[in-house]
């Protein structure tokens, strides 16, 4: 006979049996086209039994300060996008349902065409002769035009355009999820907005920046149309000379070898900001 304790444990394994069953689609989906291609392509890497494409990488300084440009964009794209996104989500934590639809129909918008076109009209914008430099010159504000286009500025408002999205709604869901009356409780006891926020909002709402900083930077370090257009050849970043070790040079094996390395870098500051959210979590009073 079976025991009491096998017959309550029976009907919880069939459960995880027939939600596995539910997933394994899934599952061998995101392996066959995910998975297999990513360790198809580092072992390119060492497809002639050396680190000798790694190292290329890691050892020669034109790929070390490619690398490091790419990381330092991606880092100022992460921080405007947060400084940006954070009030927008905090506003709609708290907007109408009328404000609530127009702030998420105009985040949305930018979803509905191509990052190809929004690039193309940020150049006829920032251009020397575009929008912005005729109206300023217009106005009699500048006399000769300002350079915005094919350098950083021009890439980070690319950029920051098509991420902000991307950082608000990961906050705007955390915002969600705080109990409103703790905000309610910590003013009946005599605490300012400011020290609300500080002590209560923002520590609840850490994981939702966690989140939207990792996925902002990411896709941002494996951005390539944009800092191509934008940056005109002055700006280059790691997706750029991926991009050019297949279509123009052919070398697969070192455009294998680079990806390795975007990916290893990706993971360990993904890891990164995990732990320092965690720790701010906790050392926040």
């Amino acid at each position: 006979m079976s025991s009491p304790a096998a017959d309550r444990a029976s009907p919880a394994r069939r459960r995880e049996l027939a939600l596995l069953l539910l997933g394994l689609p899934a599952l061998l989906l995101l392996g066959v086209l995910f998975a297999w291609p990513v360790l198809r392509l580092l072992s390119m890497s060492v497809a002639d039994g050396t680190l000798h494409q790694l190292e290329r990488v890691v050892l020669d300084e034109l790929y070390v300060q490619v690398l490091f440009e790419s990381l330092k964009i991606a880092g100022l794209v992460t921080v405007i996008c947060l400084a940006l996104a954070y009030p927008v989500a905090l506003w709609l934590t708290k907007a109408g349902r009328i404000g609530l639809t127009l702030g998420m129909f105009a985040l949305l918008l930018p979803f509905w065409t191509s990052v190809l076109v929004r690039t193309y009209a940020w150049m006829v914008l920032l251009g020397r002769s575009g929008v912005i430099n005729r109206m300023l010159r217009d106005l009699g504000i500048i006399e000769y035009p300002l350079p915005l286009l094919h350098n950083l500025g021009g890439v980070l408002i690319g950029m920051v355009h098509v991420l902000v999205p991307y950082m608000v709604f990961p906050i705007y869901a955390a915002l969600l999820r705080i109990d409103p009356d703790l905000p309610r409780a910590a003013e009946g006891l005599g605490a300012s907005r400011w020290a609300i926020f500080r002590r209560v909002i923002l520590p609840l709402s850490l994981p939702g920046v966690a989140a939207g900083c990792a996925l902002v930077f990411v896709l941002s370090l494996g951005f390539f149309i944009t800092p191509a257009l934008l940056g005109g050849g002055q700006v280059m970043m790691i997706a750029m000379l991926i991009e050019q070790q297949v279509r123009e040079l052919l070398d697969w094996p070192f455009a294998a070898a680079l990806s390795a390395v975007l990916l290893a870098v990706t993971l360990v500051v993904y890891a990164a900001i995990g732990r320092l959210t965690k720790g701010a979590r906790l050392a926040s009073p």
